[in-house]
């Protein structure tokens, strides 16, 4: 062989090399949850994260960026430099409510790169067991006999609890009057003490209530029943149309990921929460999964936000 059909094979093994050493992920890379650790969001998202490692070949180190409504760790995920290291959660506030919520943020959901569905929490109207609302035709009677007397509790301003509430009021033709909290702990905690009227629940923070029967489901705003509890109406079979909500949450990227990391994180994702280990975990949660490609999931989520856009301006909605 020639020394110079020699150096060409030496430079195409050292070119080879140098690509398998630029291959992603050569370090660890990090996952940002934008709640507070220990709740539904940070369990979930570290489950997940768990499951991936096997099939990244790397660590995902979880880490937690509360605040603001998501917009801290949204922002950071968004200024990240987009070579597969930094990715994140962005729920329903982040992705569907915050811009009609704010008149400005440090973030522009249209500017993320979607990664894939990850899970959502159903919501339902619920009373404690005390409550003399057997239904949800009974709440609407007694909410337009003497609109604004009854309470809804909610786990703060723009939740999903909260945007519940206002479509609940917009599709039933009632008013109640809302009363945030500081988290869905406390609302729960003032539901089942009887301090409001009814309250709009995620799956996950009342299952163990409603397994112990202070809470009473009325209805639950998805388009089939919930296996969990079959004998609960949903919204449409109560006789309020149109009318489903979820707290959905998924996982993005800043702007410009490449797409082969999209696609590698995307099927691990995918596969994480298909299987049978995650996804039981998952249920057992009270919560649904909800694997989606990247391109369904921004579709959900411009749907959600061209949706959700049009209760907020309808309540007069804004958090400035």
């Amino acid at each position: 062989m020639s020394k110079f059909i020699k150096s060409l094979a030496a430079l195409s093994l050292l070119g080879a090399a140098s690509l398998a050493h630029a291959a992603w992920p050569e370090r660890a890379v990090q996952w940002v949850i934008p709640y507070p650790a220990g709740g539904g969001s940070d369990v979930i998202g570290r489950l997940v994260a768990a499951n991936m490692e096997k099939s990244l070949g790397q660590s995902i180190v979880v880490e937690n960026k509360p605040g603001a409504a998501t917009i801290i760790g949204a922002t950071y995920i968004q200024q990240a430099q987009p070579d597969g290291y930094v990715f994140g959660t962005a729920d329903s506030g982040t992705l569907a409510y915050n811009p009609s919520l704010y008149s400005s943020l440090q973030y522009d959901p249209e500017k993320f790169t979607y990664i894939g569905g990850l899970a959502r929490f159903p919501l339902m109207l619920a009373v404690n067991e005390s409550s003399p609302f057997k239904t949800v035709q009974d709440v609407i009677d007694a909410a337009r006999k003497e609109p604004g007397t009854l309470t809804s509790a909610s786990a703060g301003a723009g939740s999903p609890h909260h945007l519940a509430l206002e479509m609940f009021q917009q599709r039933a033709g009632v008013k109640i009057t809302h009363v945030p909290y500081k988290g869905a702990a406390p609302a729960l905690q003032d539901l089942l003490g009887g301090q409001v009227s009814v309250g709009f629940v995620d799956s996950a923070a009342a299952a163990s209530n409603i397994k112990a029967g202070k809470l009473r489901v009325l209805a639950v705003a998805t388009p089939e029943r919930l296996a969990t509890l079959p004998d609960v109406p949903t919204m449409a079979q109560a006789g309020v149309a149109d009318f489903t909500a979820y707290a959905w949450q998924g996982l993005v990227g800043p702007a410009g990921l490449p797409t082969d990391v999209v696609d590698k994180l995307n099927t691990d994702l995918q596969a994480a929460l298909k299987s049978p280990e995650v996804d039981g975990k998952i249920r057992a949660m009270g919560v649904e999964p909800l694997p989606m490609s990247a391109a369904d999931f921004k579709s959900y989520a411009e749907a959600q936000r061209e949706e959700w856009a049009a209760v907020i301006k309808k309540a007069g909605l804004k958090l400035d």
